[in-house]
């Protein structure tokens, strides 16, 4: 199979011939439309071309024009690769005679992706094109980049592709080795974590960032700085580090949480791969909204300092609130959204009676749901078991809040991984409430909203940024 490459940067036409290369691809390149034209003269037809837009000689567009205007090549499938932005650019591309469109900068499984989805390639050469996670780390202990890199290398689906002592080192490699995923820490010199971070999300808003640091009050309170800010998920450095531990750490808990955020290209039949999910069609609601609860995990500290301003006040019906984190860091959540929110957020206590405008985060270590008292509808927190692994658990809150507010439950599932929320938003529906879901490109992990979206049971599945709108409007509404 062939594939012509064509773009004015010599970084990017390399990181484009290592990806199709793993596919089976020989590849040939060009540095403008002219070249390509004169590469495509020469070589076997190919099967895809990509093609950036901005280039001296010839850009992009008027590539694409000219090729489609030319019987010989009018049938080349054809990918524009460009860090366009502009959607009524972006369709002015398509409508040029481009196949697809992909932003730069782009991941290998996306890149993939689009060339399966184009018919470039085959199943068994989009499988056997699999290649190892890609890592950055960034940490300024020696010991613990040592650690990390002969840990992760053991893994076979792991490739360590850079170090990093700061976070402005860090920013020259994620340039240099292009990797699919950062291990960072927090507290560096020259530049710290979290500084690098937000440089990061502004040049690669969607490049996977796990925390990887102490669990210290200072360390939780830099980490959920540093989640809130963007990164997608943190494991604790284990507490008196021997090499040992911290190896047993990394083998326990790092590497199964970057294998979930760096998903491997996979697909097991030649149908496309975009689940469709089915609706479960529901009678029109009259009941007012009573009370409003929260699934979230992996993304979640970002994803509810977006989501919550749009719709909590003080006369909203009170908010219930499970994210998946350990004692020392839900505290520290709640005083973050403090200030993201404008309105009190509090770790809840037990017996305490709801009220209007409440915004309750479960505590960590603890189960929070809610039952019917002579003074009203009174928290309960409980240490009984974990469920699904979680304590606190979303399934526990959901399925007391059927029980109490009936109809009257609009239950919300964000970003994270595993199930939990799952039986509890069937428990709402039952009970003849109503469940939202995040969509999955906005989603960090697409597990738990993802399996009550593909079961059918979400009124509604949409991008996080209209989440909550649509929890307002159903708030001004009264009804859901």
């Amino acid at each position: 199979m062939n594939a012509l490459i064509v773009d004015d940067s010599k970084t990017i036409r390399s990181i484009l011939v290592r990806v199709l290369k793993e596919m089976r691809f020989e590849c040939h390149e060009a540095a403008n439309g002219i070249e390509a034209l004169e590469v495509l003269a020469r070589i076997q037809r190919p099967e895809i071309v990509t093609i950036n837009w901005q280039m001296p000689v010839m850009d992009g567009v008027e590539l694409i024009q000219r090729l489609r205007s030319d019987p010989m090549y009018r049938d080349l499938r054809l990918l524009m690769v460009s860090t366009e932005q502009n959607p009524d650019r972006i369709a002015a591309a398509i409508a040029a005679g481009a196949d697809e469109f992909i932003a730069k900068p782009f991941t290998d499984e996306a890149i993939k992706r689009k060339l399966f989805e184009l018919g470039a390639c085959s199943v068994p050469e989009a499988a056997a094109s699999r290649s190892p996670i890609r890592v950055l780390i960034v940490d300024d202990s020696a010991a613990i980049r040592s650690i990390l890199t002969a840990t992760l290398s053991a893994d076979t689906e792991i490739r360590v592709v850079g170090t990093a002592a700061d976070g402005q080192i860090g920013l020259a490699r994620v340039a240099e080795v292009a990797p699919d995923i950062v291990l960072l820490d927090v507290e560096m010199p020259v530049m710290d974590g979290i500084t690098m971070l937000r440089e990061l999300r502004r040049l690669q808003p969607r490049l996977p960032v796990l925390m990887f640091s102490s669990l210290t009050e200072r360390g939780a309170k830099a980490a959920l700085d540093a989640l809130v800010a963007g990164a997608n998920d943190y494991v604790a450095k284990p507490k008196g580090s021997s090499p040992e531990e911290v190896a047993a750490r990394i083998k326990a808990e790092l590497i199964p949480k970057m294998k979930v955020l760096v998903p491997r290209y996979s697909v097991d039949s030649g149908k496309s791969l975009a689940t469709p999910f089915a609706r479960i069609q529901r009678r029109p609601r009259s009941e007012a909204v009573a009370a409003i609860v929260v699934a979230v995990s992996t993304g979640g500290p970002s994803a509810l300092a977006d989501v919550l301003p749009a719709f909590v006040s003080k006369t909203a019906p009170p908010v219930l609130i499970v994210q998946h984190m350990p004692p020392v860091f839900t505290s520290h959540l709640a005083e973050r959204l403090t200030k993201i929110c404008g309105l009190p957020v509090a770790e809840a206590k037990q017996g305490q009676i709801l009220a209007p405008g409440e915004i309750l985060l479960a505590p960590g270590g603890m189960h929070m749901g809610v039952v019917k008292t002579g003074l009203g509808v009174a928290v309960e927190l409980r240490s009984d078991p974990p469920e699904n692994s979680c304590r606190p658990a979303a399934d526990v809150l959901f399925r007391s809040a059927a029980r109490v507010w009936g109809a009257g439950t609009l239950g919300v599932v964000l970003t994270g991984m595993g199930r939990d929320g799952f039986k509890g938003s069937e428990a709402i529906v039952a009970a003849g409430g109503a469940v939202l879901a995040q969509d999955e490109f906005t989603s960090v992990v697409w597990g738990m909203p993802g399996h009550v979206a593909r079961a059918g049971m979400a009124d509604a599945v949409l991008p996080l940024s209209q989440l909550g709108v649509e929890v307002a409007l159903r708030l001004k509404r009264r009804s859901i």
